[in-house]
């Protein structure tokens, strides 16, 4: 309902998205085609050097499976410029600066694409991930509308075993490999953060229930994991301001006082 609504009421008819071969950009790609029809959505998927064989096989599978179009532009020449450029040479030096180029890169890339073709670009952004800020700014944030930024990663696990409950849509391999950016050799999500359950129940209790870390801590979580956690959802506060608009699911209007942005809250 929300994603028609975006799309009806300011004139767009078509969207596109990057398929990375994860679960997030699997589910938003199931939202749109519901939402739009499957000829109204496009999937972009653009391996670096970092991509697995797996995702790219997940990717295409989901598309075909969708009916959706379905492109692949590789972005490893262009990331070999930018090494060039800042490092002097192609090879890497491996700091974040280059994991986050590759994201800014597919982003350029899907603006382009909405310009030249009339599409939105949508995130494919958790609310999991938006919280803390593993996201990266004018790179997988960019876009008009964020279908998923309030739904948390534990529930885009649920809501993809759903989609599958008639026939295989979303690929098995997805709902099943370890979540990874893939933005540097064998990445993987809990290299960075908290496990899921772990974070979702954190960030859970401090977004819709409101509660102190005293009173996290009484629930019996690690009080230097929930500081860790709100601390990094008070630093990336400059990146929700400036991501798309997300569709409000679970964040409540108003709780304990503290007044919502769209992805989380100002902790003030």
């Amino acid at each position: 309902m929300g994603v028609c609504d975006y799309f009806s009421k300011n004139g767009f008819k078509k969207a596109v998205l990057g398929l990375s071969g994860g679960v997030d950009s699997a589910l938003v790609a199931c939202i749109m085609a519901d939402a739009l029809g499957r000829e109204n959505v496009l999937g972009v998927y653009m391996p670096s050097r970092y991509s697995s064989e797996h995702s790219r096989q997940d990717a295409q599978t989901l598309a075909e499976n969708l009916g959706i179009q379905y492109r692949v532009i590789p972005i490893e020449d262009i990331f070999k410029e930018y090494l060039k450029v800042f490092n002097g040479s192609p090879s890497p030096v491996g700091d974040v600066a280059e994991e986050n180029v590759q994201a800014r890169i597919r982003g350029n890339l899907l603006m382009f694409i909405t310009n030249r073709e009339g599409r939105v670009l949508v995130s494919t952004s958790n609310r999991s991930e938006e919280s803390v800020g593993y996201a990266t700014i004018y790179g997988d944030m960019c876009g008009g509308l964020a279908p998923i930024a309030d739904i948390p990663k534990t529930v885009v696990y649920d809501i993809c075993s759903y989609v599958n409950g008639d026939r295989e849509v979303i690929p098995h391999n997805t709902l099943i490999k370890r979540p990874s950016a893939e933005l540097r050799p064998n990445q993987k999500d809990q290299d960075s953060l908290p496990p899921y359950d772990v974070l979702d129940a954190v960030l859970s209790m401090y977004i819709e229930e409101g509660l102190s870390v005293d009173e996290m801590v009484a629930r019996g979580y690690e009080r230097l994991l929930v500081c860790n956690i709100l601390n990094m959802v008070q630093r990336s506060e400059y990146k929700r301001r400036q991501a798309p608009l997300a569709i409000r699911v679970f964040s409540p209007i108003e709780k304990a006082g503290r007044n919502p942005v769209v992805h989380g809250y100002r902790w003030e």
